[in-house]
């Protein structure tokens, strides 16, 4: 039997690399500045992060890739996922060190960083495409900048990525197996379609009958009413659907969307709650990144004002651009548009509730 090496606790860790790994360039031209060390670290910091985000967002699409994911598994993509969550909770947290800093302490050294920025956070980049949100989603300054910032073998890590299958792409594939368009002769979506009409003709009736609103203001609640009628319709014609992804106004599939409406509608089903909280995770992954990046904007705009960005964007301007812009999955924020209230939710069937549940308790007469 090997005896095992004693392991010694700073060279596991490889702290002398980690703890000598902070070169001020203000120090390099005899201006050490003071605060540039905690610029460095919280940088660093953000990169360890981002590498582990890595290694969890690619054992999830590892695991996503299988033509079947047994429940087992989508327990394990779940964990990872929050995990993500977490993490990005931290990222968050994170701003409010580098908020200590102050803007004069950050011009001390700021020239001295040029051209360097965010834009060459080669990791960052390989989240956003690992998610899915790839070169045709990007503003063209965007793509402009980051991509003419990077090094020629970065940009070469950076198109590998975003040429491989990404986390949205599978998530529409699975989506798109769940068998929540047939189910053997009952007609679920022609019993939503009656639900929907009920909801919005009762809606309709309170609007015209609101004795507190002007007719104006009916007429305005009607012609949204009316709007969010179409919507439905759009959802339920696979024609308009498709006519609405050309348009580039979602992104997955129209079974796809169908799928994750039913999970949302009958989530409390146990066979439907792990696809429930997978698709409540990639939520939150998308929402923790829209934070941070406001988050991260308003910092800028704190610290710089209107200056420009050290990688010669408009920094606080362009921050907030991608805010909202960068989001792979919006499609899962907008399934609440076709959700319905759960007292006129159809009832299904007993043979399909019989699928969808687990039964714990033996029968005794």
């Amino acid at each position: 039997m090997k005896i095992q090496t004693p392991v010694y606790y700073g060279d596991y860790l490889q702290l002398p690399k980690i703890l000598n790994a902070q070169e001020p360039e203000s120090t390099k031209y005899g201006k050490p500045a003071h605060d540039e060390t905690l610029f460095i670290i919280i940088h660093q910091t953000y990169e360890l992060w981002f590498k582990l985000i890595l290694h969890e967002l690619d054992s999830v699409r590892e695991l996503m890739q299988k033509p079947f994911i047994p429940s087992t598994e989508l327990s394990v993509i779940n964990s990872r996922l929050e995990r993500v969550t977490t993490i990005q909770q931290i990222l968050v947290d994170q701003i409010q060190v580098m908020e200590t800093m102050t803007s004069v302490d950050f011009m001390e050294f700021r020239d001295f960083l040029v051209p360097a920025s965010g834009f060459q956070s080669l990791q960052f980049r390989l989240i956003e495409a690992t998610l899915g949100i790839k070169p045709e989603h990007r503003m063209e300054i965007e793509k402009q900048f980051f991509t003419s910032r990077l090094k020629a073998e970065d940009r070469k890590t950076l198109e590998e990525t975003e040429q491989k299958v990404s986390i949205l792409e599978l998530l529409e594939s699975w989506l798109s197996r769940m068998p929540f368009s047939d189910f053997g002769g009952y007609d679920f979506w022609g019993e939503y379609s009656i639900a929907v009409d009920q909801m919005l003709e009762s809606d309709r009736e309170i609007i015209s009958t609101h004795p507190n609103l002007s007719e104006k203001l009916k007429q305005m609640e009607l012609k949204n009413l009316d709007m969010t009628q179409e919507t439905f319709s759009t959802l339920l014609d696979a024609n308009k659907f498709d006519q609405w992804k050309a348009e580039g106004k979602v992104r997955l599939s129209q079974k796809a969307m169908l799928s994750a409406v039913f999970i949302f509608l009958y989530r409390d089903y146990p066979a439907l709650q792990m696809p429930f909280r997978i698709l409540n995770s990639l939520a939150e992954i998308d929402e923790k990144f829209t934070t941070w990046r406001f988050r991260h904007s308003i910092m800028v705009q704190r610290i710089l004002g209107t200056k420009i960005g050290t990688g010669g964007s408009s920094g606080h301007e362009y921050l907030k651009s991608t805010t909202e812009r960068n989001r792979a999955f919006l499609d899962l924020f907008n399934l609440s548009t076709f959700l319905i209230p759960k007292n006129i939710t159809p009832d299904l069937p007993e043979y399909i509730k019989d699928q969808l549940d687990i039964v714990y308790d033996s029968f005794q007469p």
